[in-house]
Protein backbone atom coordinates (compact mmCIF):
# COMPACT_ATOMS: atom_id res chain seq x y z
CA UNK A 1 0.00 0.00 0.00
CA UNK A 2 1.36 3.39 -1.00
CA UNK A 3 1.54 6.34 1.36
CA UNK A 4 -0.55 9.33 0.33
CA UNK A 5 2.32 11.84 0.12
CA UNK A 6 5.87 12.63 1.21
CA UNK A 7 5.43 15.67 3.48
CA UNK A 8 3.05 16.99 6.14
CA UNK A 9 1.97 19.95 4.02
CA UNK A 10 -1.77 20.18 3.34
CA UNK A 11 -1.30 20.90 -0.36
CA UNK A 12 1.42 18.63 -1.72
CA UNK A 13 1.52 17.72 -5.38
CA UNK A 14 3.20 14.70 -6.86
CA UNK A 15 4.74 15.02 -10.31
CA UNK A 16 6.11 12.52 -12.82
CA UNK A 17 6.78 12.24 -16.56
CA UNK A 18 6.29 9.68 -19.31
CA UNK A 19 8.12 9.17 -22.57
CA UNK A 20 11.61 10.22 -21.56
CA UNK A 21 13.25 7.24 -23.28
CA UNK A 22 11.23 7.40 -26.51
CA UNK A 23 12.61 8.14 -29.96
CA UNK A 24 9.52 10.09 -30.97
CA UNK A 25 6.67 12.10 -29.56
CA UNK A 26 6.57 14.47 -26.61
CA UNK A 27 7.75 13.99 -23.08
CA UNK A 28 4.60 14.37 -21.00
CA UNK A 29 4.33 15.28 -17.34
CA UNK A 30 1.50 15.46 -14.85
CA UNK A 31 1.13 17.01 -11.41
CA UNK A 32 -1.58 15.94 -8.96
CA UNK A 33 -2.83 17.14 -5.58
CA UNK A 34 -4.90 14.41 -3.96
CA UNK A 35 -7.36 14.94 -1.10
CA UNK A 36 -6.17 13.57 2.23
CA UNK A 37 -8.98 11.00 2.27
CA UNK A 38 -8.06 9.61 -1.16
CA UNK A 39 -7.66 5.85 -1.24
CA UNK A 40 -7.49 3.52 -4.20
CA UNK A 41 -5.81 0.16 -3.47
CA UNK A 42 -5.30 -0.41 -7.20
CA UNK A 43 -3.17 2.72 -7.62
CA UNK A 44 0.50 2.03 -8.31
CA UNK A 45 3.33 2.91 -10.67
CA UNK A 46 1.90 3.17 -14.20
CA UNK A 47 4.58 0.80 -15.51
CA UNK A 48 3.12 -1.98 -13.34
CA UNK A 49 -0.49 -1.60 -14.51
CA UNK A 50 -2.41 -2.79 -17.56
CA UNK A 51 -3.69 -0.34 -20.16
CA UNK A 52 -7.28 -0.97 -19.09
CA UNK A 53 -6.49 -0.39 -15.40
CA UNK A 54 -4.53 2.78 -16.20
CA UNK A 55 -7.55 4.24 -17.99
CA UNK A 56 -9.80 3.38 -15.03
CA UNK A 57 -7.32 4.88 -12.57
CA UNK A 58 -6.94 8.03 -14.67
CA UNK A 59 -10.70 8.59 -14.63
CA UNK A 60 -10.80 8.10 -10.85
CA UNK A 61 -7.86 10.46 -10.27
CA UNK A 62 -9.36 13.19 -12.47
CA UNK A 63 -12.72 12.86 -10.70
CA UNK A 64 -11.33 12.98 -7.15
CA UNK A 65 -8.12 15.03 -7.26
CA UNK A 66 -8.18 18.48 -5.70
CA UNK A 67 -6.31 19.61 -8.79
CA UNK A 68 -4.27 18.16 -11.64
CA UNK A 69 -2.28 19.45 -14.59
CA UNK A 70 -0.83 17.72 -17.65
CA UNK A 71 1.68 19.13 -20.15
CA UNK A 72 3.55 18.03 -23.27
CA UNK A 73 6.98 19.22 -24.37
CA UNK A 74 7.56 18.37 -28.02
CA UNK A 75 10.64 17.11 -29.93
CA UNK A 76 11.73 20.53 -31.23
CA UNK A 77 12.19 21.71 -27.64
CA UNK A 78 13.63 18.37 -26.50
CA UNK A 79 16.28 18.66 -29.22
CA UNK A 80 17.07 22.23 -28.23
CA UNK A 81 17.33 21.90 -24.43
CA UNK A 82 17.89 18.10 -23.99
CA UNK A 83 15.55 15.48 -22.57
CA UNK A 84 16.35 16.07 -18.89
CA UNK A 85 15.60 19.78 -19.11
CA UNK A 86 12.53 19.06 -21.25
CA UNK A 87 11.23 16.58 -18.65
CA UNK A 88 11.60 19.15 -15.89
CA UNK A 89 10.03 21.84 -18.09
CA UNK A 90 7.02 19.57 -18.66
CA UNK A 91 6.71 19.07 -14.89
CA UNK A 92 6.86 22.85 -14.34
CA UNK A 93 4.17 23.39 -16.99
CA UNK A 94 1.96 20.77 -15.32
CA UNK A 95 2.47 22.28 -11.85
CA UNK A 96 1.70 25.73 -13.24
CA UNK A 97 -1.84 24.52 -14.07
CA UNK A 98 -2.64 23.56 -10.46
CA UNK A 99 -5.24 25.64 -8.67
CA UNK A 100 -4.53 26.16 -5.87
CA UNK A 101 -0.76 26.05 -6.26
CA UNK A 102 0.98 23.43 -4.06
CA UNK A 103 2.84 24.16 -0.85
CA UNK A 104 5.25 21.28 -1.52
CA UNK A 105 6.29 19.27 -4.58
CA UNK A 106 7.18 15.56 -4.50
CA UNK A 107 9.11 14.62 -7.66
CA UNK A 108 9.69 11.17 -9.10
CA UNK A 109 13.38 10.62 -9.85
CA UNK A 110 16.55 12.32 -8.68
CA UNK A 111 16.74 15.58 -10.66
CA UNK A 112 14.60 18.70 -10.51
CA UNK A 113 14.86 22.47 -10.72
CA UNK A 114 13.09 24.59 -8.12
CA UNK A 115 9.68 25.86 -9.18
CA UNK A 116 8.52 29.26 -7.85
CA UNK A 117 10.59 28.77 -4.69
CA UNK A 118 8.16 26.06 -3.55
CA UNK A 119 10.02 23.44 -1.46
CA UNK A 120 10.44 20.10 -3.19
CA UNK A 121 11.89 16.64 -2.71
CA UNK A 122 13.05 14.19 -5.35
CA UNK A 123 12.21 10.55 -4.63
CA UNK A 124 13.82 7.72 -6.59
CA UNK A 125 11.06 5.31 -7.66
CA UNK A 126 8.60 7.66 -5.97
CA UNK A 127 5.77 6.34 -8.16
CA UNK A 128 6.07 3.09 -6.21
CA UNK A 129 6.01 4.85 -2.82
CA UNK A 130 3.55 7.75 -2.85
CA UNK A 131 0.00 7.96 -4.21
CA UNK A 132 0.31 11.50 -5.53
CA UNK A 133 3.40 10.63 -7.59
CA UNK A 134 1.79 7.38 -8.78
CA UNK A 135 -1.32 9.36 -9.76
CA UNK A 136 0.86 11.75 -11.76
CA UNK A 137 2.55 8.82 -13.48
CA UNK A 138 -0.86 7.41 -14.48
CA UNK A 139 -2.08 10.72 -15.94
CA UNK A 140 1.20 11.36 -17.77
CA UNK A 141 1.27 7.85 -19.25
CA UNK A 142 -2.38 7.70 -20.34
CA UNK A 143 -2.30 11.19 -21.85
CA UNK A 144 0.89 10.54 -23.77
CA UNK A 145 -0.29 7.11 -24.95
CA UNK A 146 -3.49 8.70 -26.27
CA UNK A 147 -1.49 11.32 -28.16
CA UNK A 148 0.76 8.67 -29.74
CA UNK A 149 -2.26 6.58 -30.76
CA UNK A 150 -3.74 9.62 -32.54
CA UNK A 151 -0.62 10.50 -34.52
CA UNK A 152 -0.14 6.82 -35.39
CA UNK A 153 -2.86 7.23 -38.03
CA UNK A 154 -0.71 9.79 -39.86
CA UNK A 155 2.42 7.61 -39.65
CA UNK A 156 1.27 3.96 -39.33
CA UNK A 157 4.63 2.58 -40.52
CA UNK A 158 6.21 3.41 -37.12
CA UNK A 159 3.60 1.35 -35.21
CA UNK A 160 3.16 4.00 -32.53
CA UNK A 161 -0.20 2.49 -31.58
CA UNK A 162 1.78 -0.41 -30.12
CA UNK A 163 5.21 0.99 -29.15
CA UNK A 164 4.16 4.60 -28.24
CA UNK A 165 7.45 5.87 -29.67
CA UNK A 166 9.79 3.57 -27.75
CA UNK A 167 12.71 2.02 -29.68
CA UNK A 168 11.16 -1.34 -30.59
CA UNK A 169 12.23 -3.42 -33.56
CA UNK A 170 9.11 -2.41 -35.49
CA UNK A 171 9.75 1.26 -34.83
CA UNK A 172 13.37 0.99 -36.00
CA UNK A 173 12.30 -0.92 -39.13
CA UNK A 174 9.90 1.93 -39.90
CA UNK A 175 12.76 4.40 -39.52
CA UNK A 176 14.97 2.35 -41.84
CA UNK A 177 12.24 2.21 -44.50
CA UNK A 178 10.74 5.70 -44.23
CA UNK A 179 13.26 7.84 -42.37
CA UNK A 180 12.36 10.18 -39.53
CA UNK A 181 9.39 12.56 -39.38
CA UNK A 182 8.68 15.77 -37.46
CA UNK A 183 7.70 13.82 -34.35
CA UNK A 184 11.12 12.18 -34.06
CA UNK A 185 13.74 13.54 -31.67
CA UNK A 186 16.63 14.40 -33.93
CA UNK A 187 19.05 14.64 -30.99
CA UNK A 188 18.45 10.96 -30.15
CA UNK A 189 20.29 8.10 -31.79
CA UNK A 190 17.41 6.92 -33.95
CA UNK A 191 19.21 3.98 -35.56
CA UNK A 192 22.08 1.93 -34.18
CA UNK A 193 24.04 2.15 -37.43
CA UNK A 194 23.24 5.77 -38.31
CA UNK A 195 26.90 6.82 -38.21
CA UNK A 196 28.16 3.93 -40.30
CA UNK A 197 29.30 4.56 -43.87
CA UNK A 198 27.59 2.44 -46.50
CA UNK A 199 29.99 1.72 -49.39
Amino acid sequence: MLELQFSDYILECGTDEAGRGCLSGPVTAAAVILPHNYNNPLLKDSKLTSHKLRLSLAADIKAKALSFGIAHVFPETIDRINILNASILAMHKAIEQLKPQPEFIAVDGNRFKAYQNIPHQTVIKGDGKYMNIAAASILAKTTRDSFMEKIHFDYPHYHWDKNKGYPTKAHRLGLESHGACEYHRQSFKLLANQNNLDF
